[in-house]
């Protein structure tokens, strides 16, 4: 099984809070579950570019900001 060569770390939780959003508002805004929601505020789902790109529209920020891509350690 390979390992991914590049590792991230979700920030959606922190932009949510700072506009006092609940998961399950942001999951209806976006058309995803607030189960989906909380895998990805936990990192434990990779999401798709469309949902990354709906979310980084509805708190009006670049998909970077929301996602810290680094190399993963080996």
């Amino acid at each position: 099984m390979s390992q991914n060569k590049y590792q991230f770390e979700i920030k959606i939780h922190v932009y949510r809070a700072t506009k006092r959003m609940m998961q399950q508002e942001l999951a209806a805004l976006v058309g995803v579950s607030r189960q989906t929601i909380m895998q990805l505020e936990r990192n434990r789902y990779n999401p798709s570019m469309m949902l990354a790109y709906s979310i980084s529209k509805i708190f009006d920020v670049m998909i970077e900001d929301l996602f810290d891509f680094s190399e993963a350690e080996k």
